[in-house]
């Protein structure tokens, strides 16, 4: 089962209506699989010129952005309600977390379910940087980021190294002699300018599945969120994400309790 069927297992698409989020040039679903609206933070012709020069994106496959959330809560941008929505390596980037979860819950119908590709930074690039804690993405919350706080742009500029996904399962990667992208005084030009209100697209937050489990745990239990886990599969391997399908629930033990198995499920590996 390849990356598509895992997070679109047990969706009626070619009936329901969903929403999809930062599609850019590879949706997961398209028009012709079913009612699909293409949310992004820009609209298409933006996107284009964003990313023209960027050899990993086909500008001219990009889809056409049905809505563009900024400003205005994703809610009021949509006419209905939807059964699904899926993200692909999206939840790293938003700078505002638990706001992000909470306008995505204010769209989904009953037993709709919001489905997430998460990036395991045991395998990537995130590998040298700590993982994510909530107090920090309470703090965004705090003072409603909207864009990467200038603490979270000085750890991934500082930090993000050179590593190969597959060395490492083959538990051939030294942490020591990873080469880091960037210097730090680098970094530090950065945060600087994202104190001035400067976007810089990074991993604001960074996770692997048990990490991500017990933040969720944390954020439920402390009413952060309204959201159970409904599925996972666990980072296979030879790969560098993980699969989370997360369902609006109002009653926090319960949802606490779905995160607490979630935890107890991963198979943290020594990598």
């Amino acid at each position: 089962m390849d990356s598509r069927e895992r997070l679109l297992s047990g969706l009626d698409i070619k009936r329901m209506v969903g929403v999809e989020i930062g599609a850019l040039c590879r949706p997961l679903v398209k028009r012709e699989n079913g009612r699909v609206i293409y949310v992004d933070h820009a609209d298409t012709e933006t996107l284009k010129a964003k990313y023209q020069s960027d050899p990993d994106v086909s500008v001219d496959d990009i889809v056409d952005v049905d809505v563009v959330w900024g400003s205005v809560p994703l809610e009021e941008c949509l006419a209905e309600k939807v059964d699904y929505v899926i993200a692909s390596h999206v939840v790293e980037h938003v700078p505002d977390l638990i706001s992000w979860l909470e306008e995505l819950r204010s769209i989904l119908k009953q037993g709709g379910e919001l489905r997430l590709i998460v990036p395991d930074k045991r395998f990537t690039f995130d590998r040298l940087r700590r993982e994510t804690v909530l107090t920090d993405v309470v703090y965004a919350r705090i003072v409603k980021a909207r864009c990467p706080c200038p603490h979270i742009v000085l750890d991934y500029v500082a930090n993000v190294s050179k590593v190969d996904g597959g060395k490492v399962w083959k538990g051939t990667v030294d942490d020591a002699s990873l080469e880091r992208h960037h210097s730090l005084q680098h970094a530090i030009n950065c945060a600087m300018q994202a104190k001035e209100g400067i976007y810089h697209d990074v991993h604001c937050w960074v996770f692997t599945p048990n990490s991500f489990a017990l933040l969720f745990l944390d954020l439920a239990a402390h009413d952060l969120i309204e959201f159970e886990c409904a599925q996972f599969h666990d980072t296979a391997r030879g790969n560098i994400e993980f699969f989370v399908n997360l369902r609006p629930c109002t009653d926090r033990l319960r949802a606490m309790e779905s995160w607490r198995q979630m935890a107890l499920r991963c198979a943290e590996s020594t990598a």
